[in-house]
């Protein structure tokens, strides 16, 4: 039952918002992400700073495309975006049948041998627009423990990790490093993206697109710790309302390797090639060039908050 406070006022906005995304839900795929393209196509054109963010991202990490490309870019990626609030509502209210309808999964064997083991399974992914619709069409074929970092609207807190449990095995918070360890030791399945900038303890400094970025490092530790197998997961939405396509990566061999700051190497050069090949579907509005000390340059000037 819906907790009563979170009918309170101040929530009746993000219930309006609810209700156009269960509207939205309703529709045929391809209208779906017509209307999506349609939003994205209208916020691009918003006073928003996370214009100016992507921007800069994309000048950081892709400097060999003129102005106008990037321009092109950033249009493109504004349209993905707006498919993506759409597709919350499939990932939140869709069947199974349908999401397993428009997706094609690669190398699922992949996680079946690799939980063969019986340590685990940790799924690496990364901060593209498919990354929740990803999710759902993981669980689609085989329950998840996924982590989250709760939005700060606890309407949609609730109402995000009440469906995510419908169909995942389970949630776990983004810091509950026990949690994780505690599915990987039941040999299952622990799928997280630790691709964004992070500061907090046991950050290091890792190279993007050969910029030195704060990174977590966490992954070949757990690794370490549990001996579950570490596989990459990339996930794409397909041209022309085709629906998606995911893959699951053998498991990595020496991984954990020489060092974490190594590991999160190899990881930051999957998602680099992830974004080269499927630009306008990275997650470019995110602030990912931050350091951990006060020398390091502030890329982002008047677009940096937080």
């Amino acid at each position: 039952m819906i907790p009563r406070r979170l009918f309170a006022p101040r929530y009746w906005p993000t219930w309006l918002g609810l209700g156009v995304l269960r509207f939205l839900e309703r529709l045929p795929y391809p209208l779906l992400v017509r209307a999506g393209r349609t939003i994205g196509c209208l916020a691009r054109r918003l006073p928003l700073h996370y214009v100016a963010v992507a921007r800069i991202n994309m000048r950081l990490c892709l400097p060999e495309l003129s102005d106008a490309e990037r321009e092109r870019l950033l249009n493109e990626h504004f349209k993905a975006l707006g498919v993506t609030l759409c597709e919350s509502a499939m990932t939140w209210w869709s069947p199974a049948e349908r999401i397993r309808r428009l997706s094609l999964v690669e190398g699922f064997h992949h996680l079946e041998e690799a939980l063969a083991a019986g340590r685990g399974a940790i799924i690496l992914t990364a901060h593209f627009t498919t990354l929740e619709i990803g999710a759902r069409i993981l669980n689609s074929v085989f329950p998840i423990n996924a982590l989250y970092r709760p939005p700060k609207n606890d309407l949609l807190t609730y109402i995000a990790v009440s469906n995510r449990n419908r169909y995942a095995r389970g949630t776990i918070e983004r810091d509950d490093i026990r949690g994780m360890v505690r599915a990987l030791r039941r040999n299952e399945c622990v799928w997280y993206a630790p691709d964004q900038a992070f500061r907090n303890k046991g950050a290091e400094m890792v190279p993007f697109f050969g910029i030195p970025a704060a990174t977590n490092v966490a992954t070949s530790r757990l690794a370490s710790l549990t001996g579950a197998a570490v596989l990459l997961y990339s996930h794409e939405r397909l041209p022309n309302a085709k629906g998606y396509r995911v893959v699951i990566s053998p498991a990595l061999q020496g991984y954990p390797g020489a060092s974490p700051q190594a590991d999160a190497l190899r990881f930051n050069h999957f998602i680099e090639a992830e974004v080269r090949r499927i630009p306008e579907q990275y997650w470019w509005i995110h602030r990912r060039f931050k350091g951990l000390s006060a020398d390091y340059p502030n890329y982002y000037g008047a677009a940096a908050r937080g």
